[in-house]
C-alpha cells in the first residue's frame, strides 16, 4: 500500500487530481452511498436554476463496476502520466491541462449532445489512449494478455467494446478519437504540413499556474535538476562539461606546447 501511494503523489499533478476524483467519485457510487443519477450528463439539469454545473465534470469520472473499476483506474494513470511527462506535444507547463480540458470539450459535444450519452469515461479515457499511442509509435502495449503494436491499442480496446457492449457503446467511445485526433490536427499537422496557425495556445495564467514563473532549476538533495523546455543558466555553459564549443570558448587564444 506504501508503494502504491508513493507511486501516486509521484505522478505529475493533472494526472493525480484526475485519478484521484475517478476514485472518490467511482467509489462512492459503487459503494451504494452516491445515486448515480446526480452525477451523470443530463441536458435539461445544467438550464435550470441553480444549474448543476457539477455535471459538465462527474460524467468523466464514473469508472465501470468489479475489474472495470480497477482497470479504469491503472489505464488513466498509465496513459496520463506518461503523455504529461513525457509527451513531445506538451513541453510547457499547463500544455497538458489544456489537451484535456480542449478533449473533454469535444466529447462532450459529440457525445452528450449529439448522442445523448449520460458518461463520457471511456471516451476521455480512450482519447488519452489515442494520444499517446500516437506519441509512441514503434513500441508495444500490452493488451489483455496480448502485446501489441501501441499505436493499434486504441482500435483494439474500440473492438472489445463493440463486442462486449454493441455499436451504441462503441459509437459512444469513437467520440474519444474523434476529439484526440482533432487535437492534433489543430496543433500539430495543420500547423506543420498546411502552414496554419496554431489556435490551441495555452494561456499565459495557466502556464504561470502550473510554474511557468518559476526558476527552471530545482535544488534536491541529490544534485540539482531543470525543467525541460527553459534554457540553463549561460554560466552554467562555460564548465568542462558543456560541450566542445561552450567549453573551449572565453579561454584566451591559446599556446602550443614547446612553442615561444
Amino acid at each position: 500500500m506504501a508503494d502504491i501511494m508513493e507511486k501516486f503523489w509521484s505522478a505529475p499533478p493533472v494526472t493525480r487530481t484526475i485519478v484521484a476524483a475517478m476514485f472518490a467519485e467511482s467509489a462512492l457510487v459503487h459503494g451504494g452511498l452516491l445515486d448515480p443519477s446526480y452525477i451523470v450528463h443530463f441536458t435539461p439539469f445544467l438550464y435550470q436554476f441553480p444549474p448543476h454545473l457539477w455535471r459538465l465534470l462527474t460524467p468523466f469520472l464514473l469508472t465501470g463496476s468489479g475489474f472495470s473499476f480497477v482497470f479504469d483506474l491503472y489505464f488513466m494513470f498509465t496513459y496520463a502520466s506518461g503523455l504529461e511527462l513525457n509527451s513531445p506535444s506538451f513541453t510547457q507547463p499547463g500544455d497538458f491541462f489544456i489537451y484535456i480540458v480542449f478533449i473533454a470539450t469535444v466529447v462532450w459535444l459529440t457525445a452528450g449532445l449529439f448522442l445523448s450519452s449520460y458518461i463520457f469515461t471511456q471516451a476521455f479515457m480512450l482519447a488519452i489512449i489515442y494520444t499517446y499511442a500516437q506519441d509512441n509509435r514503434g513500441r508495444k502495449a500490452h493488451f489483455v494478455i496480448f502485446q501489441i503494436p501501441v499505436e493499434l491499442l486504441p482500435w483494439a480496446m474500440l473492438t472489445l467494446t463493440l463486442i462486449m457492449g454493441g455499436p451504441g457503446a462503441a459509437l459512444q467511445q469513437v467520440t474519444g478519437v474523434v476529439a484526440a485526433h482533432l487535437y492534433d490536427f489543430l496543433t500539430r499537422l495543420y500547423p506543420t504540413f498546411q502552414g496554419g496557425r496554431n489556435f490551441i495556445q495555452t494561456p499565459a495564467a495557466v502556464r504561470r499556474f502550473f510554474g511557468a514563473d518559476q526558476s527552471a532549476f530545482t535544488r534536491k538533495p541529490y544534485g540539482t535538476s531543470f525543467r525541460a523546455g527553459q534554457p540553463a543558466a549561460q554560466q552554467q555553459s562555460r564548465g568542462w562539461t558543456s560541450g566542445f564549443t561552450n567549453s573551449w570558448s572565453g579561454r584566451g587564444a591559446g599556446r602550443r606546447l614547446g612553442g615561444d
